[in-house]
């Protein structure tokens, strides 16, 4: 075929208006590309420990970037016990804070039972899901006392130890679990007062030694005298 023949002419047309022209890929393609890749999930902004924490369900729908939650036990099952965290005690005032962290569980409140003694428990008022603190207040000097923590949902409330407070070991109360001991210390001027007793009660029993000694002296004599007074003779 010669090299100018139609044929030939036409067969170049044909292979090139196939073949399309491959387009450059410009900056703006590729930044789309880039932002429709997903992003991957980050924890939420959720600490269980603390107080007056948002839901983390709440966060998750309010988040600009998705973000995950903690897993939780059913709805339809009582929550699972929290854990008691630091109570600090103010003697002065006989009242102590007590901190916690809520459980792997939806709950709706929260409350908190004291004993003192072998008594029946003191029942708390009920506080919030976001609480994660409270007071106790009117502890007396010297006492001590067992909290619990309880959290509550609709299916029921967390699990306290109610047969075994007393047995709990140091003063305060187990590293996990829903309840501790605390002890509220003396008063300094309680201390005072006591000093003051005692050592008022030792200086009477000592007076009144040396009153019985006198006299019983007076009435019976002085055998040591009398003795030493006819060795002399």
């Amino acid at each position: 075929m010669p090299p100018g023949s139609p044929c030939l002419l036409w067969l170049l047309v044909v292979t090139y208006s196939v073949v399309p022209a491959a387009q450059p890929l410009a900056a703006g393609d590729l930044e789309e590309e880039q932002d429709e890749t997903p992003l991957p999930a980050v924890p939420c902004d959720y600490d269980r420990c603390r107080h007056l924490q948002v839901p983390c369900r709440e966060l998750q729908k309010a988040s600009p970037t998705a973000c995950l939650c903690p897993g939780l036990s059913s709805a339809s099952q009582p929550p699972n016990p929290p854990r008691l965290g630091e109570v600090r005690v103010e003697a002065e005032v006989g009242r102590a804070v007590v901190h916690w962290c809520a459980p792997y569980s939806p709950v709706h409140q929260y409350w908190l039972l004291l004993w003192e003694g072998g008594g029946a428990p003191q029942k708390g008022s009920p506080l919030n899901s976001t609480v994660r603190r409270a007071e106790l207040n009117g502890l007396k000097p010297g006492g001590a006392y067992i909290v619990c923590v309880v959290a509550a949902n609709a299916a029921g409330e967390s699990s306290v130890p109610r047969a075994g407070v007393e047995g709990l070991d140091g003063a305060g109360g187990p590293t996990f679990g829903p309840c501790g001991r605390l002890s509220v210390p003396p008063r300094p001027l309680t201390l005072l007062h006591a000093a003051v007793g005692v050592g008022s009660a030792l200086a009477l029993i000592s007076g009144a030694a040396l009153v019985w000694h006198f006299c019983l002296r007076d009435r019976w004599g002085c055998p040591h005298r009398g003795r030493a007074s006819q060795a002399g003779l």
